[in-house]
């Protein structure tokens, strides 16, 4: 049994449907010396990022990072001999035969990490889903109530003549969530993957929430979940600049992040203002990351 990374996969949902699997058996030996035909490998495809682990021990046994990877999981049981192969000159009719051994059978755990360039995180509500959409082909559900996405989105993003990168959406992230709060640690762990996360605001009063305070909880969370993350570079944005109090509310926004020496970019993804720009910093920042495989 073999588990293949394909690149074209982004869930592995058929397992949770289908937990058991198994391979089929090879035929017997017949008459005539005839040996028993050998069965088919069971291929199974997973996405990339997924990690396989022992399902007793958790022992990590392989990471998938690339497309067409392989990993054997559980080998056929070896084939017994027939009577035939124990004759000599001497007995030429041998009244014992060799019988097969059976197959491996191992329980694994599969864990999906996203691999993205950019990885968008942010409250409920702030317009993750509005901006995928609006920058990508991805079309994901959209609506006003929390928790709306409630798996990882995907979108590869083309600006100008610079090379695409993938850009996912990363859901259910809230104060708490590295204790589970909201759906946190079900996708916390696929912000690990990701070159970059550009962090999104909402300046609205739609949440009557302080978006300064949500980007301070949630790097919080971030860190609190694993401490590397609060290392990993950061683009912000405020959103919703279409909506009449933005102007107001958008200068005590940008002073505390002037004291922290963070820039800002104020876009509306609604609308599409300040896309451009925001898209040239994401672009910039990936390029630094990786002059060879996505030069500027």
């Amino acid at each position: 049994m073999i588990l293949r990374a394909d690149g074209q996969l982004s869930t592995l949902l058929d397992f949770h449907y289908q937990q058991h699997y198994h391979a089929k058996r090879g035929q017997h030996g017949k008459g005539k010396n005839q040996e028993g035909r050998s069965a088919p490998d069971l291929i199974l495809p997973v996405p990339l990022g997924t990690l396989v682990r022992d399902g007793g021990s958790g022992d990590l046994l392989k990471d998938f990072i690339r497309h067409g990877d392989a990993f054997i999981v559980a080998r056929g049981g070896r084939g017994g001999r027939g009577n035939a192969r124990f004759a000599t000159s001497t007995r030429q009719a041998p009244r014992h035969a060799e019988p097969g051994q059976p197959g491996e059978a191992r329980w694994l755990r599969l864990e999906l990490k996203l691999m993205a360039d950019v990885g968008i995180v942010g409250y409920p509500n702030v317009g993750k889903s509005t901006l995928i959409s609006k920058i990508s082909a991805l079309r994901p559900k959209i609506a006003d109530y929390p928790f709306t996405t409630l798996v990882p989105n995907l979108g590869v993003v083309a600006f100008r003549d610079h090379p695409p990168f993938v850009i996912a959406d990363i859901p259910g992230i809230i104060e708490g969530a590295h204790h589970g709060a909201g759906l946190g640690l079900k996708f916390l762990r696929h912000v690990e993957r990701t070159s970059l996360l550009l962090h999104l605001l909402d300046i609205s009063n739609a949440t009557q929430r302080d978006p300064v305070e949500d980007y301070i909880v949630l790097n919080r969370e971030l860190s609190l979940f694993d401490p590397a993350l609060a290392g990993k570079p950061q683009v912000v944005a405020v959103n919703k600049m279409d909506v009449p109090e933005a102007p107001r509310k958008l200068p005590e926004v940008l002073r505390y992040f002037q004291k922290i020496k963070k820039k800002v970019y104020s876009i509306s993804a609604l609308t599409g203002e300040g896309l451009p720009d925001l898209l040239a910093s994401l672009t910039r920042s990936l390029c630094k990351r990786s002059a060879k495989e996505k030069p500027c």
